[in-house]
């Protein structure tokens, strides 16, 4: 019996594997996107890519909202006084409180412009939730250049199915008749990291430790290391709006930490860290709250960040870019000594 790897194809193995053939995408997320623009990029019009979704999800073509970057909207420190942050103080926490109409109305501005930009409705990608809920559990991303044209010239086809089932003619999805035609099916569904951190250990306790249930996340201090794992360190878990700038950001404050430069609190003080920042997703992550995201308030973590390795976490050169402009990984060059 011969069996074949898919994961450990290369490029141009991949590439001549979808070619010529009806290729369906089962997903929603970014992954799924891009894998069936690059199936129409490949077979065209003569073999379709269909994408099954169940659940849409808000997507931006570029980082600008009517040529403003988003960055204005949600990822400076004046966006952050709109949100409650864990361990915030009183001040804050009633700033915060007093300002949340501000952000579900910025929220409401992006919705329309995206409806008024995309024909999200026309192809069945319009949510039925808020974009806050989705960039606050890291649910948005950035949609090919080409994507809405390729559905437009009918190479790419976009469906909505709770079910569907595996025939020999292909997939049969719920409230369709006929079977979709289908050569090869494309999972791009993501997957459970908990799960696999989880199978890293055969010690039962150390499992429980990582995953307590199916609906939390693994509780990690600074997102980082588990209070109650010695010899730990997990780098790439916790989402945010860029992964490669946060996961920059905790591989230089785990070098201060392996250099002896970082001390940590007790276990319950971890742990209490570790509840608060959970509280904090489960309040503007939605039925998402499972996920470990930080986008609400990532500069709030990377300042977190900032005091454990000692450096001064406003990172601007004057009081009104520290508030209104918008925080990225150039701000946070440098915090490691060479």
């Amino acid at each position: 019996m011969h069996s074949m790897d898919y994961s450990s194809l290369d490029n141009e193995i991949a590439a001549e594997l979808i070619k010529n053939k009806s290729i369906t995408v089962v997903g929603s997320g970014k992954s799924a996107l891009d894998i069936a623009a690059e199936c129409a990029n490949a077979n065209g019009v003569t073999h379709p890519c269909t994408i099954i979704h169940r659940n849409a999800h808000w997507f931006l073509q570029d980082f600008n909202i009517w040529s403003i970057s988003i960055g204005y909207f949600y990822f400076n420190r004046f966006a952050e006084l709109l949100v409650h942050k864990p361990g915030e103080n009183s001040i804050l926490f009633l700033l915060a409180t007093l300002l949340s109409p501000l952000r579900w109305g910025i929220s409401k501005l992006v919705q329309t412009y995206l409806r008024w930009k995309f024909p999200l409705k026309k192809y069945g990608l319009v949510p039925n939730h808020s974009f806050l809920e989705d960039i606050s559990s890291c649910q948005t991303g950035i949609l090919p250049d080409f994507f809405f044209d390729k559905v437009k010239e009918g190479s790419i086809v976009i469906k909505k199915a709770q079910i569907f089932n595996f025939s020999n003619e292909g997939l049969i999805i719920d409230g369709d008749a006929k079977p979709i035609k289908t050569d090869l099916v494309i999972f791009a569904t993501g997957y459970k990291g908990d799960q696999k951190l989880r199978n890293i250990f055969i010690s039962p306790i150390f499992q429980n430790y990582i995953c307590r249930s199916g609906r939390s996340s693994v509780p990690l201090y600074r997102e980082i290391i588990h209070p109650r794992i010695p010899q730990l360190a997990i780098i790439g878990y916790a989402e945010s709006i860029s992964n490669i700038v946060s996961d920059e950001m905790r591989c230089q404050w785990l070098a201060h930490f392996l250099d002896g430069n970082i001390e940590l609190p007790s276990i319950k003080e971890m742990e209490k860290d570790v509840k608060l920042w959970e509280e904090n997703i489960k309040q503007y992550a939605g039925k998402l709250n499972w996920r470990s995201c930080i986008v609400s308030c990532g500069i709030w973590y990377n300042d977190q960040l900032c005091k454990d390795m000692k450096c001064n976490p406003k990172r601007k050169k004057n009081h009104f870019a520290e508030v209104f402009e918008p925080y990225g990984p150039t701000d946070y060059v440098g915090l490691v000594r060479k």
